[in-house]
């Protein structure tokens, strides 16, 4: 590949790929939940972990390039009604890796959480004033990609209470639950009512699991008793998960994009919920559900990993779009 090529590519490296990280994360944070329940040692958590490691240094290098290089095209990214969404899956990143390190690396889980949770909040505060002043947004630029930035909020307690850090969590779980409550009624208006998603924003409907699967994790973490609130927000993922899952032959229709990377952290986390569900109340329906789960996931995973592989290597990914 010549030296323009490169160049020309990294030009079109979106910060979608750090989607990736969140979803490898996941895994690995589900396969280390996995083994505490079952109590098992498989020595697969390390390596799962280190490999996600890996992938997050290599996209933020290459995203960091970018940003020196290419500027204009990250502001560009910055002000698409779209892609500005996927900014904060650097910042949730960051907060994944925080929680899987946090019985290994307390101290270097300490360092990633607070950059994580300061950078989220940061990108939440532009965001959401975008959406509030921005004159280029209109109903069909929505779509559950706007899940993004109250996922992450949702995420800061999960690591943020072992830390000690109560009250801030509180803060960051408020705020994310109330940028959930408003985007469920908008996207699934825009859903219902106006034109379907198009095929490359398809997968991202995986997303709305999400906000109800991690913020029944992260209210356990928050709560000791197992209330009202965290049965609506477990049954509540659980009934967004089946809905999609029913729909499976639709997704299968569809050539790989990169937003295929949406399927994975929401069905690792929804895993993660069964198997807290399970400690709290014994019930092995909810342990064996999230392993059936945790198994379907590592496939999917696995098909992810070589799809965009292949797909880098065929110049499908990080091209101008058509």
């Amino acid at each position: 590949m010549s030296t323009m090529q490169s160049a020309l590519r990294l030009r079109h490296f979106p910060a979608s790929f750090f989607a990736m990280v969140m979803g490898l994360a996941g895994l690995t944070i589900s396969w280390e939940k996995a083994q505490q329940i079952l109590q098992l040692e498989l020595g697969l958590v390390p390596w799962l972990l280190a490999f996600t490691a890996a992938v997050f240094v290599l996209i933020a290098l290459l995203y960091g390039a970018k940003l020196v290089l290419h500027r204009d095209a990250v502001l560009e990214e910055l002000r698409h009604p779209v892609r500005l969404n996927f900014f904060p899956t650097l910042s949730i990143s960051l907060l994944l890796l925080s929680i899987a390190l946090l019985s290994s690396r307390p101290q270097l889980s300490l360092v990633l959480w607070a950059v994580g949770a300061a950078t989220q909040l940061a990108l939440t505060l532009y965001i959401v004033g975008d959406w509030m002043h921005g004159t280029r947004f209109q109903v069909h630029h929505l779509n559950p990609s706007w899940f993004i930035p109250a996922v992450g909020n949702v995420l800061v307690p999960i690591a943020g209470v072992p830390l000690g850090f109560v009250d801030l969590s509180w803060f960051y779980f408020s705020a994310g639950f109330l940028l959930w409550s408003v985007l469920m009624i908008s996207v699934f208006y825009r859903v219902l009512f106006h034109h379907p998603l198009e095929a490359r924003l398809m997968p991202t409907l995986f997303i709305l699991i999400a906000p109800p699967a991690v913020g029944f994790i992260a209210y356990s973490r928050l709560v000791d008793e197992l209330d009202v609130f965290a049965h609506a927000l477990y049954f509540a993922a659980l009934f967004l998960t089946l809905l999609l899952l029913v729909q499976a032959p639709r997704f299968l229709r569809l050539r790989f994009y990169l937003s295929w990377w949406a399927y994975s952290f929401p069905l690792a986390a929804v895993s993660i919920a069964m198997m807290v569900m399970y400690e709290r109340t014994g019930t092995v329906l909810h342990r064996d559900l999230a392993i059936g789960l945790l198994m379907m996931l590592s496939g999917i995973v696995l098909l992810l990993l070589v799809s965009t592989v292949t797909a880098v290597l065929q110049r499908r990914i990080c091209v101008p779009e058509q």
